[in-house]
């Protein structure tokens, strides 16, 4: 990096951030502690990347360029902030509302949300606070929009090496990727909480330290069932035997632990346990195969009649088929795996089990995107899959967001509402499988 680049990137981004900040002083509805508390936690995240970046190993100069990206990260988060969409208005909002109502955590023996507890905690502390929720709630992801970049550069590192500029991309890339600065932001979700602690849980699992990773698996698992989508890998780090089979009883003790609070204020075992059973089980799920996800089901022309049980059962079948298929092929070649190998594997699980699903959303793909962006930062190769993939997740961000489709084809009268997101998820899908195999089995990846 240049050093004439230092004072100009410096200056600039501390600009941005200071502007971000001043953003949140002035938020609409706000409250004085709000006017005093919202911009320092906002200052203090970008403060913490740099804090992470330095304990990395960078130096004054690498930061005091970096703190550009970092403060046009702050800067358009920011001015997303005031954004309500309908999941706050209809769920969020009210789930923080009963907490402030009936008692703060106390209320948490209540039957209210349908997130598992370490995100209910969130908004029952939330709760007590004179500040707009809303702002408090996206500064939570947030704050893990931050750990997910840093994720990425920890994963960079081991794949490719603690030289050179790739881990530093990656980290600006993740931080300033349009899904990641939309889920948290702008729309109040939540994906990079789980994300982030999947890739430090891989990232522990490739630097040999099984435990860690476990543990950070099942608190990745505790927020959002998504991360289920990661977790068959740890079966091919257990054959290949970077994980113990002693190791795998970390997972439900951690899992257990992150009930405990809970239990202890008088909630149910068998309520907190049911929860991602009644997630999955929700009749309103049933009435679409798709809600506006790049899945296989996006390849159905718009309202064409299909039987949507023979669709589900289709699509959890091929989504089963392809898990085994991949763990039965990482068995066979298990002596030898490579760090490279298994998060090839990794990836092509986080992008085709929500491809093959029914009943998948928008944001599904969040875990499969990062990885891919982590790959191609590793390896050029990768750049086309990372892009398509990420162009197919905006397409269904575009979708809720915008209430309307981004890429509606029709073709000798027949419209697909959402066709260009499905194959382009495709071919993201396509190429990460087809570059597994020929490390496999054939050419090693670059």
């Amino acid at each position: 990096m240049k050093k004439d680049l230092t004072r100009p990137c410096a200056v600039l981004g501390l600009l941005l951030a200071g502007l971000a900040a001043l953003r949140c002083f002035t938020l609409p509805g706000n409250t004085l502690l709000g006017r005093i508390f919202l911009p320092l936690a906002l200052l203090a995240v970008g403060a913490l990347a740099v804090v992470l970046l330095a304990r990395t190993g960078y130096n004054r100069d690498t930061l005091a360029i970096l703190l550009l990206p970092i403060g046009l990260a702050l800067f358009l988060r920011a001015f997303l902030l005031p954004h309500s969409t309908l999941d706050y208005q209809d769920f969020l909002s009210q789930w923080v509302e009963h907490f402030r109502q009936n008692g703060g955590f106390a209320a948490l023996k209540d039957p209210v949300g349908n997130y598992n507890m370490p995100y209910l905690y969130l908004l029952a502390l939330i709760s007590y606070l004179p500040i707009p929720d809303l702002p408090l709630i996206k500064l939570f992801s947030i704050l893990f929009d931050v750990l997910l970049a840093w994720g990425g550069l920890r994963l960079t590192r081991q794949l490719a090496g603690a030289g050179g500029k790739a881990p530093l991309v990656c980290f600006c890339v993740l931080l300033l990727l349009p899904t990641v600065v939309l889920n948290g932001a702008c729309w109040g979700q939540c994906d990079a909480v789980y994300t982030a602690l999947c890739l430090h849980a891989l990232a522990c699992a490739l630097e040999k330290r099984p435990k860690s990773s476990l543990a950070l698996l099942a608190l990745a698992f505790s927020f959002k069932l998504q991360a289920v989508f990661l977790l068959p890998l740890w079966c091919a780090l257990w054959f290949s035997g970077r994980v113990k089979f002693r190791h795998l009883f970390v997972f439900p003790g951690v899992f257990f632990l992150s009930m405990v609070p809970a239990l202890l204020l008088g909630k149910p075992v068998g309520d907190i346990l049911s929860i991602y059973l009644t997630q999955a089980g929700d009749p309103s799920q049933h009435r679409y195969l798709n809600f506006n996800s790049p899945s296989v089901f996006s390849l159905v022309p718009y309202g064409m009649d299909v039987n949507a049980e023979a669709g589900a059962r289709t699509g959890i079948l091929l989504a089963f088929l392809f898990t085994l298929a991949l763990l039965a092929v990482l068995f066979f070649r298990k002596n030898g795996l490579s760090d490279m190998q298994l998060f090839l594997a990794g990836t092509a699980l986080c992008l085709g089990i929500p491809f093959f699903l029914p009943y998948m959303h928008e944001r599904y793909f969040f875990l499969g995107g990062v990885l891919l962006v982590v790959l191609s930062c590793v390896s050029p190769h990768f750049a086309p899959a990372a892009a398509a993939a990420e162009l197919a997740s905006l397409g269904g961000y575009h979708a809720y967001l915008m209430t309307r489709y981004a890429m509606t084809i029709t073709l000798l009268g027949v419209t697909w509402a959402q066709l260009g997101e499905g194959l382009l998820m495709l071919a993201a899908l396509t190429a990460t499988v087809v570059r597994l195999f020929d490390s496999l089995f054939g050419a090693p990846v670059d």
